[in-house]
């Protein structure tokens, strides 16, 4: 379904819209699972505007297991540069559900480490002690550097594989951990 939005996206009526809601109004975008997969199909994440992709721009792929995964995981704010993760600071732990088939972050090498620098890799996978993981079931994936979300260059545009808003109070009342990214609020307070 990624590769579906981002085909629609790359109308030229709607690429047009994009650009101006992005450019000229100020506007956020999200994505969340197939919606991150999209936003990297259309180049929205990393570069921040829909382009054409290059062999060496990022991209999603099959997890390592060669199946759909659906569990609970353990994240870390890497960067708090985007409005979408204003209400965090660096280092929260948040325990958010996954739920894929294809959310393995790739990249090659010089890309990946360009992301870091500037800022653009917002949140990892972790293990118990916080650190960042190849090791299953923490990184459920086996997205490269851990990496669970990115963000476009001025933050504007945010991509993740975890499922914020599945989140409300009550819910995985036997999970252990802060599970509010408070992404949504971050969004909405943006406009105040």
């Amino acid at each position: 379904s990624g590769k579906f939005i981002a085909t629609m996206f790359r109308n030229p009526r709607i690429k047009e819209a994009v650009t101006e809601f992005l450019n000229e109004r100020d506007g956020l975008m999200l994505g969340i699972c197939n919606g991150f997969q999209a936003l990297v199909k259309l180049g929205l994440l990393p570069y921040g505007e829909i382009r054409d992709l290059e062999t060496e721009s990022p991209t999603l792929t099959f997890n390592n297991i060669g199946r759909h995964v659906s569990q609970i995981v353990d994240t870390r704010i890497v960067s708090n540069k985007s409005p979408w993760l204003s209400e965090v600071e660096l280092g929260d732990i948040h325990a958010v559900a996954v739920s894929h088939g294809e959310g393995r972050f790739y990249a090659p090498e010089s890309v990946i480490k360009e992301l870091f620098k500037n800022g653009q890799v917002a949140t990892q996978y972790v293990d118990p002690q916080g650190v960042p993981t190849m090791e299953m079931p923490y990184n459920p994936n086996g997205s490269l550097y851990a990496i669970e979300g990115i963000t476009s260059p001025d933050g504007r545009v945010f991509g993740k594989m975890c499922h914020s808003e599945r989140f409300v109070d009550g819910l995985y009342r036997n999970i252990t951990g802060n599970k509010d990214q408070k992404i949504f609020v971050s969004g909405v307070n943006y406009f105040k």
